[in-house]
């Protein structure tokens, strides 16, 4: 049961029910006073009426005319009859003060409620032509008696009332509830790894929007495990291949198929495919420390030019192996950023090493440095076939561009733009990724002056 209240079904058809009860109480409770009050109204009018009309009567001092009248009129209602000299008679006469005869001697109309002999009685007295005056006296009590039917009446529509209110609300809030049940389980069905559920339709409009976002987070989810799955078959397909150099070199030594003049050769190659595997896994450590926020940064001014001119030498070397030329373009000189030295210097290489792998022999890698705003943008343009828009989309996703270009041209681990990206992030900068006036792609990353 309390699980019951618990649930938001539970609380509508409590919150339903309640108010329900709150309105039929408050309205029971109003007409039961407006009954009583129009009853005694209706009585008090009716005792009036027939004391104006018995005082106009030639008989009015005949008192058992009187009461014979009344008992036919008003069968409840007790009269007395008061002479000119003010003497009191009838059945009604012990509910007759003093100041009452006195009134009615004066010629003046008595009509009032009141307490007396311990009982609350309704009077109403007219003066005759004669001298003499009519009283009728009436016990509210007994006019409240008649309102009792009709009070039992108005209780009764009151609890058909508040059961059909209970029976409506459980309804209703069933029906409010049942959407967002199906989208509950819904969830709870892509959370066990299903993909491509649908949500009802025909729901209430902020249901409407959880289930909007629910599907758009179901698609996310698939475009993202799908990613996730081509990401790891490139790195089964990156591990591998090194891994099967390793392998067979190392079998054929045990088999004793290498010769002694070889073995420096084979040698080189264990070390190059190792170093392979050690970049690969390199990345993909830096990566994980990067989305786990746990990478240090000692901010401090930086001297742009020479952050470059430090990065072209250490790649000249690689660079002319590949016959083509990595340069600075004037304009660096004075520039300087606040971020620190050597996660910079990370960055550039990474886009120094992408730059190389997609230009082709004879061509250019430029490294250039400017002043915009309260930023420095520090660009590096390669001389390779340049992005298509498609390209420009992911540019910045991991694998993506390794996985739709591997059998077309030589491609990297997939990782190196990603990690530069969130290696921005992280130094407080920005990057994005065009194409080039003429031939090739740049990337721009932009950090904060110093």
């Amino acid at each position: 049961m309390s699980a019951w209240f618990r649930s938001l079904r539970g609380r509508i058809t409590l919150v339903t029910v309640s108010v329900a009860m709150l309105a039929v109480l408050i309205t029971g409770l109003v007409s039961v006073q407006l009954v009583r009050q129009s009853t005694i109204s209706q009585g008090r009018a009716q005792l009036a009426s027939q004391a104006q009309l018995l005082s106009r009567l030639p008989a009015a001092t005949n008192l058992a005319s009187l009461r014979e009248r009344v008992r036919l009129a008003l069968g409840d209602t007790r009269v007395a009859v008061v002479a000119a000299d003010g003497q009191v008679s009838g059945p009604g006469s012990g509910f007759v003060t003093a100041a009452d005869v006195t009134t009615l001697r004066a010629g003046n109309r008595v009509s009032q409620t009141e307490v007396r002999r311990n009982r609350t009685m309704i009077i109403e007295a007219r003066p005759t032509r004669t001298g003499t005056a009519i009283v009728l006296v009436r016990s509210l009590g007994n006019l409240e008696t008649t309102t009792q039917e009709t009070v039992r009446r108005v209780l009764l529509s009151l609890v058909i009332g508040v059961v059909v209110a209970i029976v409506a609300g459980t309804l209703l809030a069933r029906w409010l509830t049942r959407p967002l049940v199906a989208t509950a389980e819904t969830a709870k069905r892509m959370a066990a790894g299903e993909r491509g559920l649908r949500v009802e339709a025909h729901q209430p409009t902020e249901i409407a929007a959880v289930a909007d976002a629910l599907a758009t987070l179901d698609r996310a989810l698939s475009t993202s495990e799908g990613r996730q799955r081509e990401f790891l078959l490139s790195i089964s397909h990156e591990l591998r291949t090194p891994l099967t150099a390793v392998r067979g070199y190392g079998e054929a030594m045990v088999d004793g198929l290498i010769h002694e003049q070889d073995i420096a050769g084979v040698g080189a190659t264990l070390v190059t495919e190792t170093q392979r595997l050690d970049h690969f896994v390199a990345d993909l450590l830096e990566l994980a420390r990067l989305e786990a926020d746990d990478f240090a940064i000692d901010r401090q001014p930086v001297e742009v030019d020479r952050l470059l001119e430090q990065a072209v030498h250490a790649w000249r070397g690689r660079a002319a192996m590949l016959d083509v030329v990595v340069q600075v373009l004037p304009g660096a000189g004075g520039l300087a950023v606040s971020s620190d030295a050597q996660r910079v210097r990370q960055l550039i290489d990474g886009l120094v090493e992408n730059a190389l792998r997609v230009t082709p022999a004879a061509s250019t890698v430029s490294i250039a440095a400017r002043r915009f705003g309260s930023s420095v943008v520090i660009e590096v343009r390669d001389g390779g076939p340049g992005l298509s828009p498609d390209d420009l989309a992911v540019a910045f996703e991991r694998g993506a561009l390794q996985a739709r270009y591997r059998d077309i041209r030589p491609v990297g681990t997939g990782l190196g733009l990603s990690i530069a990206a969130r290696l921005v992030s992280r130094l407080g900068g920005s990057i994005a990724a065009g194409n080039a006036a003429g031939r090739g792609a740049v990337f721009a990353v932009s950090l904060p002056a110093a």
